[in-house]
């Protein structure tokens, strides 16, 4: 499968990456709902009423690998709004010659899929928040909403 993928290296340890990885709210969403560190944990994303969508935490290995399953979600910009259901955020985190690789890989957004193309932008966007709260300290997650 062409599932999307994407992957960047930093300097910081496997600890320091799996801690922002975990820190859902410093790079993804600043109103997550739920939590994001454990095993079993679930949390809700919101982006306006374009994108909804729950996940769960079903692996968890420190300082390896996270695995979010979306449980619940909507598109509101395609005809199948829940093309994200039964999809799968995989972060994978592995340590050579001092640095450390981010590893992400969406398990079942592929090119055949309407919303590939934002869906593949937004995470694009999301994930360089996400190098950037590893590197600096401050990500730049959706901020909250009145």
């Amino acid at each position: 499968m062409n599932d999307f993928r994407t992957s960047f290296t930093v300097t910081q340890t496997p600890q320091e990456v799996f801690n922002a990885v975990t820190n859902v709210r410093g790079w993804w969403w600043e109103g997550l709902e739920g939590e994001s560190k454990q095993p079993g944990d679930e949390f809700t994303y919101r982006h306006k009423d374009i994108h909804y969508s729950r996940h769960r935490l079903t692996e968890v290995i420190p300082v390896k690998k996270i695995v979010w399953l979306t449980t619940d979600g909507s598109i509101n910009f395609v005809d199948d709004k829940t093309e994200w259901t039964g999809t799968s955020m995989v972060f994978d985190i592995e340590a050579h010659n001092g640095q450390t690789t981010l590893y992400f890989t969406h398990i079942g957004l592929t090119p055949n899929l309407a919303c590939y193309g934002a869906c593949k932008g937004g995470w694009t966007y999301y994930l360089q928040s996400l190098h950037n709260l590893i590197i600096t300290g401050k990500g730049h997650p959706d901020p909250l909403m009145d």
